[in-house]
């Protein structure tokens, strides 16, 4: 009779465990910058220029890097156009889609609940 073994703890997926992939990755898209990028490709496939003007505020250097996050972690896809001037757009991808719908979800969310919000601070800071 074989005996049953438990999985390594490296091929355990578990978010709060500190080496684990998907800990980084969570980190990488839990920041205000990749979020709100997520959610405006969950919109469709844009330019870096689009981007820039859809997400306020964002930096070319934090949009810049923030992109390149989002396609290390297989988020999103950069595909570069041969033309003149250079085109480059940006569109997510399965995983992408996935975590875009459920981050504007959360969004949702949050713009439903600003009066809420906006009350409990002015009660906190009273």
């Amino acid at each position: 009779m074989k005996e049953s073994v438990a999985p390594s703890q490296a091929l355990v997926a578990d978010v709060f465990a500190r080496a684990c992939t998907s800990r980084s990755t969570f980190e990488d898209i839990a920041g205000k910058w990749p979020s709100l990028i997520l959610i405006a490709l969950g919109e469709g496939s844009q330019r870096f220029g689009e981007l820039r003007a859809r997400v306020d505020g964002v930096s070319e250097r934090m949009l810049a890097q923030s992109l390149r996050t989002l396609e290390r972690d297989g988020m999103i896809t950069r595909t570069a156009h041969a033309e003149v001037p250079p085109r480059v757009d940006y569109a997510l991808t399965e995983l992408g889609a996935q975590v875009a719908t459920r981050l504007r979800d959360l969004a949702d969310v949050l713009e439903a609940a600003v009066p809420v919000v906006t009350e409990a601070r002015a009660r906190y800071d009273a």
